[in-house]
């Protein structure tokens, strides 16, 4: 007969403390069915689900442990497991997997009991928490913190768990993902980005209108588009026919001031650097992605021509509009030219005419966007920079490159 014992041993960490206690139960022939370890500032918690082949050796291991752990100035817990409770927690592990991802400045401990209370609600099981942020000085106004629970269950309705997500998202003023933990997960192959209030901080087309003394009429044809109170590709054109007679000049000196958002570098390097192909879907203009696609070294550029004639915009745009619509099927397009699933597609976008898109992706992701948008996307960054993305695919701080690490928060 052999026994079932569940060893919990916690104190300061130092090496070699698993090969001691492990050592130990070798020499007794112990099988190891579970083990895990976190240290956090120094102090180690382990723990291992172990099977004593010989039941009469049981109080030879306790003992031999028990004296070992003493002298390592640690402390230890023994507790019995029955088969049946053995058998019950494998059934559990058939179950369904989940990664809810929680995205701040700062962490507190209201948004922990928040998030792990609504788990609870829905039937899900905390198995791990895990910091994937890097430790940050408490005097930086820029540092961003995010953790990760790994759940386990199978909750009655997706949709209103979702909602319970959102709804706590507002009002802690934080991002919550929560994503199936599939293989795709850590196996995304393309990244297409939406340009204006995605990767640059501007909407281009209203910074031609101030140029050009019309924009307060654009401005509030663009706001009404990306809200999806108009349709997209009719509103584009009557903006745009509002540019007329701008000179061509303006153009550059516009694409020289725009400013990149928040994190659109780094992850962007980062996601080259691990093998990713990017492309910008744009309702903008064509002019300004080239020049993002040259800064950025983006693989893919669709968008829209801006015609010129006589050093002069015409205020036609010439060609299918890159709408909605267009956007989704130049995703299933580049994909399938890459031989890559739709599954390990990322999508990310901030207006109305960017929904299919992030629908159609593997991973849809509403950054800082409209109500509406976020409300129907099933992710959403708001609080964070673009390069939070990453943590939706698991990577640590840790995981980058040191060049990568060296730009951090130096942009």
């Amino acid at each position: 007969m052999s026994e079932l014992v569940l060893i919990n041993v916690s104190g300061r960490d130092k090496p070699g403390l698993t090969s001691e206690i492990t050592g130990i139960m070798a020499r007794f022939d112990v099988r190891i069915l579970d083990i895990g370890q976190a240290v956090i500032h120094d102090h180690l918690t382990w723990g291992i689900l172990a099977e004593i082949p010989e039941e009469n050796n049981a109080p030879q291991v306790f003992k031999e442990l028990l004296f070992r752990i003493h002298e390592l100035d640690l402390q230890v817990r023994f507790e019995p497991i029955t088969e049946e409770a053995y058998g019950e927690w494998v059934q559990g592990k058939g179950r369904g997997r989940y990664v809810v991802t929680l995205m701040a400045r700062d962490i507190t401990a209201d948004q922990i009991a928040r998030v792990s209370s609504i788990t609870a609600q829905h039937g899900l099981n905390i198995d791990n928490i895990a910091r994937l942020s890097g430790r940050t000085s408490l005097e930086r106004s820029d540092r961003i913190a995010c953790v990760e629970f790994s759940v386990r269950g199978t909750p009655q309705d997706l949709e209103v768990l979702r909602s319970d997500f959102l709804h706590i998202a507002t009002d802690l003023n934080v991002d919550i993902a929560f994503q199936e933990d599939s293989i795709y997960r850590r196996n995304r192959r393309l990244v297409v980005f939406d340009m204006d209030s995605t990767l640059i901080e501007a909407e281009v087309i209203d910074e031609l209108a101030a140029e050009a003394g019309v924009g307060h009429k654009v401005a509030e044809i663009t706001e009404r588009a990306m809200k999806g109170e108009l349709d997209f590709s009719q509103s584009f054109r009557e903006r745009v026919a509002l540019l007329e007679g701008m000179e061509e000049s303006v153009l550059e000196r516009v694409a020289e001031r725009l400013k990149l958002t928040e994190g659109a570098e780094r992850l962007i390097n980062t996601l080259r650097n691990l093998g990713y192909r990017t492309a910008i879907l744009s309702g903008g203009f064509t002019y300004f992605a080239r020049h993002l696609q040259q800064r950025l070294n983006i693989d893919y550029v669709y968008a829209n021509d801006l015609e010129i004639q006589d050093g002069r915009v015409t205020g036609e745009v010439p060609g299918r509009i890159v709408d909605g619509q267009r956007k989704a099927e130049l995703l299933e397009q580049i994909a399938d030219e890459e031989r890559i699933r739709l599954e390990q597609v990322i999508a990310v976008g901030d207006g109305a005419n960017d929904l299919p898109m992030l629908s159609k992706a593997g991973l849809g992701v509403a950054f800082r966007a409209k109500p509406l948008v976020k409300e129907s996307a099933r992710h959403s960054i708001s609080t964070l920079g673009l390069d939070a993305i990453l943590y939706l695919l698991g990577y640590r701080e840790s995981d980058r490159a040191p060049d990568l690490v060296a730009m951090n928060r130096d942009q």
